[in-house]
């Protein structure tokens, strides 16, 4: 598609998702643009992303996903374009962030206002875009659910990908001794962060990281689910806690959406029945959205904590490639192919 075509001056371009296929087979369109209503704002995106969330919604299995078609994109760093009614026009040209679910996929989005983070000056836009769902999901995990402090010991599996190469930076900056699992071909970035380094395919990784914490771990973080989710709760020392934040080992399954967090969620109740003194917890990102103005502020609050981080240095989230927005196809490729570390970032071309 050119889109030199179009009159590109009140038009966004999308990448559209038709339903269950191959990545090749997201189109993109030009969508034109209305007047903004009251409240929002016109972002004009700098990075957005491939998160674990679109290879779900791409097949159909994420949880709460939209009827297609319908543009993905759960979130993205760009500038202000324009201000709608009731919003102050001074946040015209500033950087922001924001938390979108769906139709980040595009180089124009209409935004309400009040959801917007600003992103501090100087930093990197992709780097940002690469910070935001996976360092919220990363810093709330750690710091609000599992609570880990200095001289805990924290597994991460996955840690070579965008929010587990964050939460071994964030659990090493607490003061945390961190075991993170990867393939062999990524386990000397796992060390470069800071963490011990396990081979996720060795038919033994459970028996490694269990020589490597004798008296449990205090915290599992667990993108994966499936059979493994109880070798994971058992790496646990008394007090601790499982985060289990994924599905990743029914990605490819057959079957409806439901069914894979439904089991999850009878199977964590079960265990924190039991009289072991360990936890067990499913991360939802969205919990507490049906109160906005609370849900906004503590957004706010975190996403915050997660630039500062950013901007001193004190977290580097993997940017595994930037992609422009008319390749989505590649980008998502890229992103599901498991060869990379950290996050793959779409980065819309320049319009004329």
């Amino acid at each position: 598609m050119n889109a030199g075509e179009h009159d590109t001056a009140r038009t966004a371009l999308e990448a559209v998702l038709h339903g269950p296929g191959a990545a090749e087979e997201i189109t993109l369109r030009h969508r034109p643009l209305g007047p903004l209503p009251a409240g929002s704002a016109l972002v004009r995106t700098e990075a957005t992303g491939v998160s674990f969330a679109e290879q779900q919604m791409r097949r159909g299995k994420y949880y709460d996903q939209p009827p297609f078609p319908f543009v993905p994109g759960y979130d993205l760093v760009g500038r202000v374009e324009e201000a709608g009614p009731g919003v102050d026009p001074a946040l015209v040209g500033r950087r922001v962030a924001a938390l979108t679910k769906t139709g980040g996929w595009a180089d124009r989005t209409v935004l309400p206002a009040a959801g917007l983070v600003p992103v501090p000056d100087g930093v990197d836009p992709a780097a940002a875009e690469a910070a935001v769902v996976n360092g919220v999901t990363a810093y709330r995990m750690l710091h609000r659910t599992a609570r880990v402090k200095r001289g805990d010991t924290v597994v991460v599996l996955g840690a070579n990908g965008g929010v587990g190469s964050l939460l071994v930076q964030m659990a090493r900056r607490a003061g945390a001794s961190v075991i993170g699992t990867a393939s062999a071909r990524h386990l000397d970035a796992v060390r470069a962060l800071g963490a011990r380094a396990v081979d996720r395919r060795d038919p033994d990784m459970y028996a490694r990281i269990r020589e490597l914490a004798p008296e449990g771990a205090d915290a599992v973080f667990d993108h994966v689910g499936g059979p493994g989710l109880a070798d994971s709760f058992r790496l646990l020392a008394p007090g601790g806690t499982l985060v289990s934040y994924g599905t990743a080992s029914t990605r490819d399954a057959g079957g409806g959406a439901r069914t894979p967090v439904l089991a999850l969620f009878a199977r964590l109740i079960l265990w924190n029945t039991l009289p072991n003194r360990r936890g067990a917890h499913f991360f939802d990102l969205w919990k507490g959205s049906r109160s906005p103005d609370r849900y906004r502020r503590l957004l706010a609050e975190d996403l915050g904590a997660v630039f500062a981080l950013l901007a001193e240095g004190a977290i580097a989230p993997p940017v595994a490639a930037r992609v422009p927005l008319e390749e989505i196809g590649r980008a998502v490729a890229l992103a599901e192919s498991g060869t990379v570390v950290g996050k793959v970032v779409i980065v819309p071309g320049a319009r004329d």
